[in-house]
């Protein structure tokens, strides 16, 4: 199931959550607040809140003391101020025996860390003396808590009167220990399950230094910039949308921004360059692409052209100003505002002369870019491989004076220390080098033509396909049976024709190519529970009945059911050993492999099974709630359970020879539950580090399992893999592993079977799906939106082809392969789905044909139908589904 999505977005970036926090503030009675953020996340978040209840506004710089030889547990903090304070864990110092040497040396190193960088922040200001007033800490979210928890205390030991805790999202948990040190604590939202801070906002990228200078700069209105700048709020005509004018004295041009997606006219990076050419004596604008009301419309947001024609509206406003008319016009884009900027630049002419885009995607701007005359910067960070690629693509087929420019080392949003400041200096450069001198202007044309041609190549080249029953269907994707892995996708873990179709195609590959077992997203115990009944070995009982856990209908729908069946009667004629198989790839039923393991061991060791026991209880309080874990050991500082539950894989690995003799199979399955608990462990620990950790270490525990399977079955043996499109897409060619760095098991066979790995997509326009709203919460039939205009799903709709197959391997279409490299929108639909935020829950950048060998298309898709959740507890034909 897709993880990433199933985190519900609250927030859309830190200054939201700010405003948001600061409406609850506002309602309270305080008395003389200060507020106090901690850097760097708290701050954007403070600043609103600063700004609404007109309070001082501060920071506090809180570092941690790690225990002698365990960096990572921590022992104490040091908190800044004039007098300077140390916090103590009093049980770590206990269990560690740091002594008072080790601790003052410690506390001495990092107040000189403090020293170095408070000045950087803050210049020659002077501490906020607490005493006597209401201290507000200011964090964007709660993980350990540790950092606030020791904020509030120095804050009391201050003087204070009252200390409040605000942050946007934490864990419920998290907050019974926070009020036992704030008078109060605010907290917007707490929800569950909770996978990391970051999860709950649309924009959660890692702040740098000079957007934090910047944004305390602009809350404290204290950095005189070079120039005397006037400052206006401004409405533009015809949407009234709301923008920020800055002019300086003597204004030299006039410099228009382009925000990205997701972003706005307060994006504090823009914010920063802004200031930063006001210093250079360029007035700026930075306004609102969308109305409020149009931002809600995700759509809206990636619609290039309409964004390009919101430029064209406030270039003709900033024409129509006394103080700024005549000024020769240079454009600013980041991420898809450098599409729009181009566009606009392509249609208005001389009147533009500059444009600069920081990481930004020129290539949207599509056959616009021919027609740009005026001079062009595309700034890309070093490590952000994807874009180049894109920008390297756009910079070919400019014909105006150009340059592209790479800032060493950074990432996409140029979070890395010094990036922002490259940004500024070379975007400050161009524009100070080009906008004395009118740009060229080339014919205007569109891009309409080009896509309709694509359209219509692509109508060509797709091979219609008949209905799922028919055998013809299955019989088109014979020319995939040579790989030992085929990996069958969906674009959704609830809609009918992918379930039945994988079906059809796996009982071909079955029946008559040699294939002889199934691993599908699934948990291993569940899954082996399925595998006994399809091949009729005894049934075991398991703690909870086979895929009873959320979301239910994900393998307990009537798809599923009837290839179950076929595979029962299929295998029922034959030697166990030519019967096919059915595996599950996943890690979350913990508690279902802790089971089997002891059952096992029970059964060939009973002396083994009870050290397995004691083992194993370090992990009996989270059996219900395995997150919870995560979240305790992080509050730790260690891994509370690793050691246990590894050495009881050790142990079995140790002993293979002896156990495997009572029955190899039934080893390996005691086995790999062991595995499963060894990775769920770990798993449910960095998730809490970040999405990107969690999701890699699943997908590498889903492709070891795989290849232990192959191993297994040993060299003759050929699988078919059903899994999400996120997991066999091959992810190098995604926005998930160019800009996350995220991997899957689609790339990992790629990498390691080369051709003998076949990875097939499938997608869909339109219809209805059974999907969730929420985490655990209970599963509807939801209407599919249409498909975005800028998507592959709306190439494949307008080439008006119902069902089709598209073959994507190399050396097949080529000149269909080219056009379906440069990267668009793809939609993801998990077990949770959102239409209200599709465009940001369920859509990512990716290149088609280097995702797929093929790729399977449905106009119109349907919901599965799920069975009921009542089981039945005895082996009979209706096992597992006591239906």
């Amino acid at each position: 199931m897709m993880t990433s999505a199933n985190a519900r977005s609250l927030f859309i970036d830190r200054a939201d959550a700010g405003r948001m926090l600061a409406a609850r503030l506002r309602t309270l009675q305080l008395d003389h607040p200060v507020v106090y953020a901690l850097p760097r996340g708290g701050v954007p978040v403070a600043v609103e809140i600063a700004k609404a209840l007109k309070a001082p506004l501060d920071l506090i710089l809180v570092r941690k003391i790690g225990a002698p030889g365990h960096p990572e547990l921590a022992l104490a903090a040091v908190v800044d101020g004039d007098a300077a304070q140390t916090v103590l864990n009093e049980s770590v110092e206990a269990m560690t025996g740091a002594n008072a040497a080790f601790l003052n040396a410690a506390r001495d190193r990092e107040l000189a860390e403090i020293k170095r960088r408070r000045p950087h922040y803050l210049g020659a200001r002077q501490h906020i003396d607490p005493s006597g007033r209401t201290a507000i800490v200011v964090d964007d979210g709660l993980a350990t808590g540790a950092t606030a928890k020791a904020a509030l205390q120095a804050l009391r030991r201050r003087g204070a009167t009252k200390v409040i805790l605000a942050v946007p999202v934490a864990p419920l948990d998290m907050l019974e220990p926070m009020r036992a040190e704030a008078d109060e604590v605010i907290c917007l939202e707490t929800p569950h399950p909770f996978f990391s801070v970051g999860a709950f906002y649309d924009d959660f990228h890692q702040l740098s230094d000079a957007e934090t200078v910047a944004l305390l700069a602009q809350a404290w209105d204290d950095k005189a910039p070079a120039h005397a700048v006037a400052r206006y709020e401004v409405r533009l005509p015809p949407h009234d949308l709301v923008g920020d004018l800055q002019v300086p004295e003597g204004a030299r041009g006039v410099v228009l921004f382009a925000h990205g997606s997701g972003s706005s006219r307060l994006s504090t990076r823009n914010r920063a360059v802004a200031d930063d050419l006001n210093n250079r004596g360029f007035a700026t604008l930075l306004f609102d692409l969308l109305a409020e009301d149009e931002a809600k419309d995700r759509r809206r947001v990636f619609d290039i052209d309409l964004l390009a024609d919101r430029l064209l509206h406030a270039a003709s406003y900033i024409g129509e100003r006394t103080d700024l008319a005549g000024l020769p016009l240079g454009l600013f884009g980041a991420s898809t505002g450098a599409a729009a900027a181009l566009k606009a630049a392509a249609r208005l002419g001389k009147r533009v002369q500059a444009v600069v885009s920081r990481g930004g995607r020129p290539d949207l701007a599509g056959a616009a870019l021919h027609d740009v005359g005026a001079a062009t910067l595309l700034i890309v960070g070093g490590a952000d491989k994807a874009v180049i690629g894109l920008n390297r693509d756009a910079f070919a087929q400019l014909t105006c004076d150009k340059a592209l420019k790479l800032v060493p080392h950074a990432g996409h949003l140029f979070e890395e220390a010094g990036a922002l400041e490259q940004v500024m200096e070379l975007a400050g450069g161009w524009f100070q080098a080009k906008l004395a001198r009118p740009g060229a202007l080339a014919p205007a044309s569109t891009t309409r033509a080009a896509a309709l041609t694509l359209s219509a190549r692509l109508a060509a080249a797709a091979e219609p396909l008949p209905e799922i029953s028919d055998q013809a269907f299955a019989k088109a994707f014979d020319r995939y049976a040579d790989a030992r892995v085929v990996l069958l996708g969906e674009a959704s873990h609830g809609t009918s024709e992918f379930y039945r179709a994988r079906a059809a195609i796996t009982q071909r590959l079955i029946e008559t190519h040699g294939f002889d077992a199934v691993a599908v997203e699934a948990d291993w115990p569940d899954a082996a529970a399925v595998d006994r009944h399809v091949r009729l070995k005894p049934h075991q009982a398991m703690p909870v009945p086979p895929f009873s856990r959320f979301p239910t209908w994900m393998w307990r729908n009537t798809d599923v059911e009837a290839f179950l069946r076929w595979m029962r009667e299929r295998n029922a004629p034959r030697p166990l050993a030519d019967r096919a198989a059915f595996y599950g790839l996943d890690l979350y039923n913990m508690r279902a492999s802790m089971a089997a393991v002891l059952e096992y061991l029970d059964s060939v060791d009973p002396q083994a099974a009870g050290q397995a026991r004691a083992r194993y209880a370090c992990m009996t309080p989270w059996n219900a709630e395995p997150a919870a874990y995560g979240r305790a050991a992080l509050s730790e500082g260690y891994a509370i359970c690793e050691a246990p539950v590894v050495s009881i894989l050790v142990d079995l690995v140790r002993r293979a020879t002896e156990y495997a003799a009572h029955d190899g199979e039934t080893f390996f399955d005691a086995t790999q539950n062991a595995r499963l608990v060894a990775d769920a462990e770990r798993y449910y620990r960095v998730m809490y580090h970040g999405a990107r950790e969690a999701w890699n270490l699943r997908d590498r525990h889903m492709f070891d399992t795989l290849e232990r399977i192959l191993a297994m079955r040993g060299p003759k043996s050929k699988i078919v893999v059903w899994a999400h499109n996120s997991h066999i897409g091959d992810a190098r060619y995604t926005e998930m592993g160019a800009s996350r760095g995220e991997l899957n098991i689609g790339q990992l066979c790629r990498e390691q079977f080369g051709r003998d790995a076949a990875l097939i997509g499938f997608g869909t326009h339109s219809g209805s799906v059974l999907a969730a709203s929420d985490w655990d919460a209970p599963a509807e039939v939801k209407a599919v939106l249409p498909s975005r205009p800028d998507s592959y799903e709306a190439l494949f709709h307008t080439a008006s082809v119902a069902r089709c197959l598209v073959d994507l391997r190399k050396g097949h279409n080529e000149a269909l392969r080219g056009d379906l490299r440069p990267t668009r929108l793809t939609r993801y639909i998990g077990v949770v789905y959102r239409p209200e935020s599709e465009r940001m829950s369920h859509y990512a950048y990716s290149s088609l044909s280097d995702q797929y060998d093929g790729f399977v298309w449905f106009d119109e898709t349907h919901a599965v139908t799920p069975l009921a959740t009542q089981l039945s507890t005895g082996e009979d034909e209706t096992y597992p589904f006591g239906l």
